[in-house]
């Protein structure tokens, strides 16, 4: 598949400029590497130029243009359909379907008296929750290769159905999106991206805008498997310019040694919002449960893996899981972060619920179609 993605080159134009991603035309390339130029554009573009950069120009590389930029919408929803690319990992996607969400960002909070802490939180301000659109998107399998250091392409899991209560399973290049992250695209292809699920979900109607419209497939597997998909809560909150993004999801319970275990996942973003160069090194949780207990977890990096923030690559996102004996608990701790001089410094998690369905009738058995 690497060498796959690395003979295809991505190219989409901003304001009548090309610009372009070059690829080798070599088996075992490994990486794509940017390259362009471009007079100034609009603020909605900008998030583009992370990915783009005019130095070292590659030789030996194969141009081949995959769309064209549309105006990102500032209002409304994009619809089913709808041709991307992510501005801050950079991969090409289509978008499923819609989730509105609840967004609790602790830095654009209303200034209140702090609190004591208590098992929701560490000395938490109040925070109200407001609409935000995220997206349920399909990942062009040939840029997963590309991304994987820095963010997972198999997030998104479900519990299996047997009786390994720990089972997981995931949906590889199934992702969430954020309205903002959306830079929207147009192309004549008419399997634009390439995933095992595309062309299962969507079909291709040259009349309409934008021309992949859901096939029935789609909005069966949407609406048997919602429980497990949908994506209701969004915690947000910055110290010293790195931002934690925090989404949990209820993934639902199964029976282990005489008693009920409640299973969760959840997504989480870092990013450095600074230029300074900063590495993970520790993270702390508290974990209190609804049946009365309060677990400590400390230990190196996230997912076996310490990640490098910096201005060229700002962002690592990655998914994890916990399990309780309850049906409801809270999360919440640190991230202890390194800077090139060998200072350290903590970065807060915002507190996060872990709630039930509690009208659940069935628990989840695997993917539904």
């Amino acid at each position: 598949m690497a060498g796959c993605v690395a003979r295809r080159a991505v190219a989409v134009a901003v304001g009548g400029r090309c610009c372009c991603w070059w690829s080798r035309p070599l088996a075992g390339a490994r990486a794509l590497r940017p390259l362009a130029t471009f007079p100034p554009a609009p603020p909605a573009a900008a998030a583009a130029r992370r990915h783009l950069s005019s130095r070292n120009r590659p030789e030996g590389k194969v141009l081949e243009t995959v769309g064209v930029f549309e105006v990102p919408k500032q209002n409304g929803k994009y619809e089913t359909g709808q041709l991307f690319l992510h501005s801050v990992f950079g991969y090409r996607g289509v978008v499923l379907f819609p989730w509105q969400a609840r967004l609790y960002d602790r830095d654009v909070a209303s200034a209140a008296p702090e609190k004591a802490e208590n098992p929701a939180g560490h000395g938490s301000k109040e925070v109200k929750g407001k609409t935000h659109t995220y997206y349920q998107v399909l990942i062009d399998a040939r840029d997963c290769p590309h991304i994987s250091q820095r963010s997972q392409t198999e997030a998104v899991t479900f519990l299996a159905n047997h009786d390994d209560s720990r089972a997981l399973y995931a949906i590889p290049g199934l992702d969430y999106v954020s309205h903002e992250d959306i830079l929207p695209y147009t192309s004549t292809d008419q399997v634009p991206i390439q995933h095992e699920l595309f062309e299962r979900f969507l079909l291709y109607e040259q009349s309409k805008v934008p021309p992949f419209v859901a096939r029935e497939t789609l909005r069966a597997w949407q609406e048997k498997n919602h429980p497990w998909l949908e994506l209701s809560d969004v915690h947000r909150e910055t110290t010293e310019n790195i931002r934690v993004t925090v989404i949990p999801f209820y993934m639902g319970m199964r029976e282990a040694q005489n008693s009920h275990v409640y299973w969760w996942r959840y997504c989480i973003r870092l990013e450095n919002l600074d230029s300074d160069v900063v590495q993970l090194r520790e993270r702390h949780w508290r974990i209190f449960s609804l049946s009365g207990t309060l677990e400590t977890v400390r230990g190196r990096g996230v997912v076996g893996r310490e990640p490098v923030l910096s201005k060229e690559q700002p962002a690592f996102q990655y998914s994890s899981h916990v399990s309780l004996q309850a049906s409801s608990g809270h999360m919440w701790g640190t991230f202890r972060f390194e800077r090139p001089d060998g200072s350290h410094f903590d970065v807060r998690i915002p507190p996060f619920s872990l709630e039930s369905n509690k009208d659940e009738k069935t628990p989840p058995s695997g993917l539904h179609w």
